[in-house]
């Protein structure tokens, strides 16, 4: 797992050996959701809104570094 980007209380991670769509993660205590990189949809879990609009806007700014992770860790 690498750690992309940590907010109050939350993170974003990509995990290696994952499965499915391209995806990261939204961890916080007691929510975690998964979000496909590309639409930047969560595709499973949830997240409260306040923690899903800032993963989304910092995600939307580094899909590419998002991409480029989830790549190198699942080939």
């Amino acid at each position: 797992m690498v750690t992309l980007h940590r907010g109050p209380n939350w993170k974003i991670a990509v995990y290696a050996g994952d499965h499915g769509v391209p995806h990261f993660h939204i961890e916080g205590p007691g929510f975690r959701a998964s979000v496909a990189i590309a639409m930047l949809e969560v595709i499973v879990g949830s997240v409260p809104r306040r923690v899903l609009v800032a993963a989304l806007t910092w995600a939307l700014a580094h899909q590419g570094e998002l991409q480029a992770k989830w790549e190198e860790l699942n080939p």
